[in-house]
């Protein structure tokens, strides 16, 4: 492997302040502190599972909402894995997983496209109104996992095939994300150039 593959970035907004860091060929190292504990807790299942080193410091208007600081720190990570993978050269481009927390089961597809899209489905009726850790609610997951994709250029498909407890989905949500991700960055030494027909990504 040449060149590290490791992006430092920041964002200011009115509503949020963002500082990270990525190294995808790190070891699942990580230091999370987003003001938003369950979202740390999400983001370090992230590092430790997709084998990347992940800091992350947010603040945030968390009085009004956990939304900007959520939905903005996704913005950046997806930023950050863009600029980390640079032209893609080397890479797997695919990866899937099947995760399983408990009686949670997601399952995760991941194509490294350039094309930003997610299709997410099969989380129970009513999970995006729950409060998880008592502020995260539940439709904070799909909204950050859009905010990454869109950001990052990746087609995400991301399902729930079964689950009851609303924080056993979220994390088999986020490590079946992690594993997927994992195998389609990974440098595959049979991959001359970058893997696209069209020779671009």
């Amino acid at each position: 492997m040449s060149t590290p593959r490791i992006a430092e970035l920041s964002r200011e907004t009115s509503e949020s302040s963002i500082a990270l860091r990525l190294n995808l060929d790190g070891t699942g190292r990580s230091s999370i502190s987003t003001t938003v504990p369950f979202f740390d807790h999400l983001l370090t299942a992230f590092a430790k599972h997709a084998l990347v080193d992940l800091d992350v410091t947010a603040r945030g208007d968390i009085d009004i909402d956990v939304h900007h600081t959520v939905e903005d720190t996704g913005i950046v990570l997806g930023a950050a894995i863009a600029q980390a993978l640079g032209d893609k050269a080397g890479i797997a481009r695919f990866g899937d997983a099947l995760v399983p927390l408990d009686e949670a089961l997601a399952q995760a597809v991941v194509d490294v496209s350039g094309r930003p899209y997610l299709v997410h489905s099969g989380e129970p009726a009513g999970f995006e109104f729950h409060l998880i850790g008592g502020h995260f609610t539940g439709s904070m997951v799909r909204h950050v996992f859009e905010a990454i994709t869109m950001h990052a250029g990746l087609t995400v498909h991301l399902t729930v095939l079964g689950g009851r407890d609303p924080h056993h989905i979220a994390e088999a949500e986020f490590k079946a994300f992690a594993r997927a991700f994992r195998q389609a960055v990974q440098h595959d030494p049979r991959v001359q150039g970058i893997p696209s027909t069209k020779g671009a990504l």
